[in-house]
């Protein structure tokens, strides 16, 4: 049997959207708005989940890597904005361990799932900062997953700094829209369902 190729192909519009937005971003919500931005685009132009990530130096607020939901469009469940921006940051860095180096963070418009919470530790990213909460994302019909009830103090065991609701009004008004919209819900029990079968 031939083993196929894993490619986790980006939207075409991606490339010119992080040129206009700039190199270097302030901290805390100019970096989210980055997140939540990426987020917006890929509901409009309906190339994926309503989820954007990006992967920042700390201290001098390079942009190092952006990402956006491309489950569907990439056949791929591991495709989440947070680990296509990480897995990106990793290429960039030439290193799978982030923490070898300027000290980086994941700004995410969403809390990671169940998969992108294991995710954020494993990169060696030393900070996390969310958007909207797990039960926004759960609210319009995603699977967030099990996860501990203090998953941020977890993180912070371990090493990484959480913070919560940077922008979060912004970012729960991207799952509205992609809900208002029919977007596609693509949890595994709910095969085929959109955010218009939902009864909420």
């Amino acid at each position: 049997m031939a083993t196929p190729p894993l490619i986790i192909l980006l939207p075409d519009w991606l490339e010119g959207f992080l040129a206009e937005a700039g190199e270097v971003f302030g901290a805390g919500a100019d970096r989210m708005r980055l997140a939540v931005g990426l987020a917006r685009r890929n509901v409009e132009e309906a190339t994926g989940g309503p989820f954007g990530a990006a992967v920042f130096e700390v201290a001098t607020g390079r942009l190092i890597a952006a990402g956006v939901n491309r489950v569907e469009a990439c056949r791929c469940s591991a495709a989440h904005a947070e680990v296509v921006a990480l897995s990106l940051a990793q290429q960039a860095r030439g290193h799978h361990d982030l923490s070898a180096g300027a000290a980086c963070e994941l700004v995410t418009s969403a809390e990671p799932c169940a998969m992108c919470l294991g995710a954020v530790h494993w990169s060696g990213v030393r900070r996390l900062l969310c958007g909207a909460r797990d039960e926004d994302a759960r609210a319009v019909g995603f699977d967030e997953g099990d996860k501990p009830p203090d998953w941020p103090a977890a993180l912070g065991r371990r090493g990484v700094e959480v913070v919560r609701d940077c922008l979060r009004d912004e970012a729960r008004a991207v799952l509205a829209e992609y809900a208002r919209r029919g977007g596609a819900i693509y949890n595994p029990a709910r095969a085929g369902g959109s955010a218009r079968d939902l009864d909420a």
